[in-house]
């Protein structure tokens, strides 16, 4: 949805992405707002307080919006990622923890309703397991073992709020999916689908790298024959569904515009085609970056109601004029029309 803004809801546009990352909470208006033609920031928010989106740890382990729908159809097939990824960086501090056990104290606490910050949540069972320390205990429990909910206020436009927990079922008034003892892994089937749907063609890598699910070849075995093959320049595979966008390589990009951690960037292992590898350190910072014919060519930021653009190399005259329209368009939605100052700060 970047070569050409949409004219459709808010709503379909997070479906569509599979969820945007949103660890930063004002970082999913901007994503929005580069690929719908009139987006009003106060959908999103009615989005989330009305319970149709939905703030969870889920690709990557990292925090989401996504649809309550795809919530709890994916939370527990990305379980078991969650676990190792914790695991992978409190591995020490939890040894001797029964995750059971955890999971279901953690389960028992959250079950009266009351929104919970992860420390809170930690120190109702630090008398239990003292030795993790909270913010193990706390990770494990909110990122991993106990499917939650971030609630608003936080996440909504133009608002500062610490995080707040609940569990994730009890939220949306439904319970998540379970597992399926299917082989063929079809909540793993439909994750292809969805992501070939947004990013494709893309390879199994590329895949594996936007939602963190190394255990998916079954998935993608069982669609075979559903889907159509490419070859990219060093004789990777590339996977693509048969009736998928794939625009001529000569159809003009326009500048966007993208958030902190947006799909476009982290959606792929091979981040070279869209971002030069000189530049790769840019996408794990979370700096926020300007796209001029499809590629990152630019960082910017918001100081004193000015859009700073960066550009990390020259631009010509041109691609400048077009860089300074659409931050001049960002600042006017990002102040409500008070501002429409932008500011191209020459390459060092």
């Amino acid at each position: 949805m970047l070569l050409e803004r949409a004219d459709v809801p808010a709503i379909d546009v997070v479906a569509h992405l599979g969820g945007l990352q949103a660890q930063e909470p004002q970082e999913p208006f901007v994503g929005l707002w580069s690929r719908l033609r009139a987006f009003d920031p106060a959908a999103l928010s009615d989005l989330l307080t009305g319970r149709h989106v939905v703030r969870t740890h889920l690709m990557r382990r990292t925090v989401h919006l996504v649809t309550a729908d795809d919530a709890l159809a994916w939370r527990a097939r990305h379980g078991a990622m969650l676990r190792q990824r914790v695991l992978g960086t409190y591995r020490r501090e939890l040894e001797g923890v029964d995750l059971g056990e955890l999971a279901a104290a953690g389960r028992a606490v959250l079950a009266d309703d009351e929104p919970r910050s992860m420390t809170e949540l930690a120190r109702a069972l630090a008398v239990r397991w003292p030795a993790p320390g909270p913010r193990a205990l706390g990770e494990m429990l909110v990122a991993a073992l106990v499917p939650v909910a971030q609630l608003p206020p936080r996440g909504l436009w133009r608002t500062k709020a610490g995080v707040r927990n609940v569990l994730l079922s009890s939220w949306l008034g439904r319970e998540i999916d379970p597992l399926s003892p299917d082989r063929s892994d079809p909540v793993g089937q439909a994750l292809v689908r969805r992501y070939l749907a947004a990013f494709g063609p893309a390879a199994s890598a590329d895949l594996r790298a936007w939602c963190g699910l190394a255990g998916l070849p079954a998935a993608v075995a069982a669609l075979r024959e559903e889907l159509v093959s490419f070859r990219d320049e060093r004789g990777r595979e590339l996977l693509d569904l048969p009736d998928a966008p794939r625009p001529d390589p000569d159809t003009p990009a326009p500048v966007r515009f993208l958030p902190a951690f947006d799909n476009a960037v982290l959606g792929y292992h091979d981040r070279g085609r869209i971002i030069d590898d000189t530049h790769r350190g840019l996408s794990v910072t979370g700096a926020r970056v300007v796209l001029v014919d499809g590629r990152v060519a630019a960082t910017w930021c918001v100081r004193a109601g000015t859009v700073r653009v960066t550009p990390l190399g020259r631009l010509s005259p041109a691609d400048r004029t077009a860089v300074a329209e659409q931050g001049r368009a960002l600042a006017s939605f990002l102040s409500d029309d008070d501002s429409r100052r932008v500011q191209l700060v020459e390459p060092t």
